[in-house]
């Protein structure tokens, strides 16, 4: 896990710096375009946009190849890690276009095919990448004989493994260039067209500041890989080495187990409310565009409300049910699931922060201030190194992760002063005091419903589904009867 840590510590910055700005850069774009009825200068920009994008995703790819063997000696004391580093390499030009056919559709206000080519994209990589790392653990004997070079086996697995995110990106750019031979785009409407520099120009303006941004929020990562190593290496953790672990693999043992296991199921829920952004950033800027005050105000309460309706809860219910939920995802996993369990309840409130944060981004840029998210990652990322110094020598990894919440608290304080001051627009703060009071008393019934399945002795499946049944009925219930729900719609 520390070596596929790794890999995704380098791989996510170049990543976000080169892909992540794209969807919102083309989206805009896009968007503009179409609420003007320019459906032509909208197609001309996805084909210029792929060329940019695509020339960036090459250099990015090539910036990782490079670094592969010098990264992994610094920050994990040898070159096991390289391979991995190497196989994800190719990642970064796939996503490239990938993520222009996707601004594209979304600029379109269509969401479908950014939902269908994840979801191709997502069950690539995990057939493709649990097949090769299968196939890496289960004959070592075949891997020595076919590369020599390799001395650790999970060298080798981690490397399988994470081939198959490469594999899926270029599984998602293959279903948008299908698609392409069967859905047509729209005809018609205004023939201006804009020029090549106008195109490249506006697409870099939004997409550089995005992208130095999502930069910025991935390095986080690699704060956590550096401090968390050195830290423990220095001050150690106040925990023993498991079985099989000595103790001068113990420093990447907890980083791999922290970043691999409680950063993973910290992540899953804002890779949803994510999405809320993409529709938030075409709603907003045509809104703005239009100059209709009375959409902007409900574009901005619709998203910021929806994030916190789904976020809430999945919080409480993280938070009472770590250990069963970490067992349940973990099972062969005992030791490093049991080092994250108060890690992750730590987390929970950063990640509310960090799902509220992500439409406010995405907002921020259709309000034409791509700069602003940039300096507030800066400062959150700044909050998050200092913190992890200083917390980590005392608290182990309980440091790490109350840091990371401190540091999106701020963030999210930081994102609504800046947008609300921009946008001059006031929305009803009570509505998100029902959202909070709800989601506490979510909890709160989960965790009775826990009590009493444990002491029935259920098994942990079943603590699962009893309190997330009971909890999610009370949830809904407090939404409706707070009319909580009926203003969401």
């Amino acid at each position: 896990m520390s070596y596929f840590s790794c890999a995704y510590s380098i791989f996510m910055p170049v990543y976000a710096l080169t892909v992540t700005g794209v969807s919102s850069a083309v989206a805009r774009l896009t968007a503009q375009s179409a609420a003007l009825g320019m459906y032509a200068n909208a197609e001309r920009v996805r084909r210029k946009a792929i060329l940019l994008f695509s020339c960036a995703g090459g250099l990015g790819s090539l910036l990782i190849l490079l670094l592969s063997k010098p990264f992994s000696l610094y920050f994990i004391g040898s070159t096991e890690a390289a391979a991995a580093v190497a196989m994800i390499a190719p990642a970064v030009f796939f996503g490239c276009i990938t993520a222009v056919e996707r601004g594209y559709y979304e600029g379109m206000s269509n969401m479908y095919p950014t939902a269908f080519s994840q979801a191709a994209e997502g069950i690539v990589k995990a057939v493709a990448g649990l097949m090769l790392c299968s196939f890496v653990t289960s004959r070592p004997g075949t891997v020595a004989k076919l590369f020599p070079g390799v001395e650790d086996i999970r060298s080798a697995a981690a490397a399988a493994g994470i081939l198959g995110v490469t594999l899926s990106t270029l599984g998602a750019a293959l279903f948008f260039a299908v698609m392409r031979l069967f859905v047509r785009p729209p005809k018609g409407g205004e023939a201006h067209l804009m020029s090549s520099g106008s195109i490249y120009r506006e697409l870099l303006a939004t997409a550089l500041p995005v992208g130095a941004g999502a930069l910025v929020t991935n390095l986080t990562a690699l704060v956590d890989m550096w401090t968390l190593i050195g830290c423990v290496s220095h001050f150690g953790c106040g925990i023993k080495a498991p079985a099989g672990v000595s103790a001068a693999e113990l420093p990447q043992f907890v980083y791999g187990s922290f970043a691999g296991i409680a950063l993973t199921v910290f992540s899953l829920v804002p890779s949803v409310t994510n999405m809320l952004g993409k529709g938030a950033l075409t709603c907003i800027a045509a809104a703005r565009e239009s100059g209709d005050r009375s959409a902007l105000e409900s574009g901005t309460a619709q998203a910021l409300l929806t994030s916190a309706v789904i976020s809430l809860p999945a919080a409480a219910g993280v938070f009472v049910l770590a250990p069963e939920i970490l067992d349940f995802l973990y099972p062969r996993q005992p030791d490093e699931a049991a080092l994250c369990v108060m890690p992750l309840r730590y987390l929970m409130a950063g990640m509310v922060c960090l799902c509220v944060s992500y439409p406010l981004f995405s907002m921020l840029q259709a309000a034409g201030k791509p700069a602003a998210p940039l300096k507030i990652m800066l400062a959150g990322t700044g909050l998050k190194l200092l913190g992890n110094i200083a917390l980590i020598p005392f608290m182990g990894l309980d440091g790490a992760a109350l840091s990371t919440t401190l540091c999106y608290v701020v963030i999210l304080v930081l994102s609504l002063r800046v947008y609300f001051k921009e946008m001059e627009i006031k929305i009803h703060i009570i509505r998100f005091v029902n959202v909070a009071y709800s989601g506490l008393m979510c909890g709160g019934t989960a965790y009775l419903a826990a009590c009493a399945a444990k002491w029935k002795n259920m098994p942990n499946m079943a603590v699962i589904g009893v309190s997330a049944v009971v909890g999610g009925a009370v949830y809904i219930a407090l939404l409706r009867v707070l009319s909580v729900v009926k203003r969401v719609g």
